[in-house]
């Protein structure tokens, strides 16, 4: 086990910065995971779609870029990226990857999507393509790079779910966007009883910090009551014992600092929390993005029952904050 110290600004070192002027058929996100499209499919292709200075081994790198350029779309030019996802792990992982297209002329940023690439095998390649559309008119018609902004991965065993069939366990865990003022950061962890019989919880979730290499992060106080950072973040108060009935939801909230002293060590950023609902549940890896400072310390509040209706307004995303 170690502490991981990361600076604030770090960046996964899969960066691409290849422009190139030829593009291929649209075929965007059509590639099924473990599969290797053809090079007709690839924005670029005509072009030199190898890897280049600057954009990131495709034998060290899990993300890389191998080809952008520009494509038609509804009649207007947008530029276009492809990139490659291998796992190289031992395990199914979900990736989530943010993408940066800047001006080739100004440098100024385009869009940033963000891409997410479901249940890729161990030791498999997945190849996608991204056309951003959300780009004024001027600006998409000229040439862009494009790079790998941050890259994410989760087991598929410890995906998130809000939607869609309901997991082994009976009960959907995830993570909201959060809300950020000051310096202070409030994270919700949702629970909701997608199962057919009672789901009983007490006290605090289990949480525990991750670094990029999914490794556990040593030296961070987990303190049970998000008083313990900060008062009516609305993640304080009593323990519950609760019985959610199938279709009712919990809500515990996550609350931490990122104030900066200059004394007691680097700042600590850990992506992901690894949350287990209860004693023996099975595990679900969030990705509330910890920016910790040199705090070392974060609040974890107690479950709480929850309103379906609360539990929509947060705009949450899978694996996100």
């Amino acid at each position: 086990m170690r502490r991981t110290l990361l600076p604030a600004a770090s960046l996964p070192a899969a960066v691409g910065l290849l422009l190139l002027t030829a593009c291929g058929t649209e075929h965007q996100g059509a590639a099924a995971p473990g599969a290797v499209p053809s090079a007709a499919q690839d924005c670029g292709a005509g072009g030199d779609t190898g890897t280049a200075a600057g954009t990131g081994s495709p034998d060290v790198e899990e993300v890389v870029i191998v080809g952008t350029g520009t494509r038609p779309v509804a009649g207007r030019t947008f530029p276009c990226a492809t990139y490659s996802v291998t796992n190289r792990g031992t395990e199914p992982r979900t990736y989530t990857i943010t993408l940066d297209f800047l001006s080739a002329e100004t440098g100024a940023g385009l869009a940033m999507p963000k891409e997410t690439v479901r249940d890729v095998a161990p030791g498999r390649t997945v190849r996608r393509t991204v056309t951003p559309e959300d780009i004024s008119p001027d600006a998409a018609a000229g040439q862009a790079h494009a790079k790998v902004l941050t890259v994410r991965s989760v087991p598929v065993a410890e995906e998130p779910s809000r939607g869609g069939a309901c997991p082994s366990t009976g009960v959907r865990v995830y993570a909201d966007d959060g809300d950020a003022a000051m310096g202070l950061r409030v994270v919700g962890l949702h629970l909701e009883n997608c199962g057919t019989r009672p789901y009983r919880i007490e006290g605090y979730p289990r949480v525990e910090l991750l670094d990029e290499a999914h490794e556990r992060v040593d030296g961070v106080s987990v303190l049970e009551g998000g008083d313990a950072i900060a008062t009516g973040t609305g993640a304080d108060g009593a323990p519950e014992r609760l019985v959610l009935a199938p279709g009712e939801h919990a809500r515990a909230g996550l609350v931490w600092r990122n104030t900066v002293d200059g004394v007691t060590g680097a700042p600590v950023n850990a992506p992901y929390a690894r949350v287990w609902a209860r004693p023996g549940a099975a595990p679900v890896t969030v990705t509330p993005e910890f920016d910790l400072g040199t705090t070392g310390k974060l609040g974890v509040g107690p479950w709480k029952r929850a309103e379906k209706e609360r539990e929509g307004a947060g705009a949450a995303r899978p694996g996100g904050r």
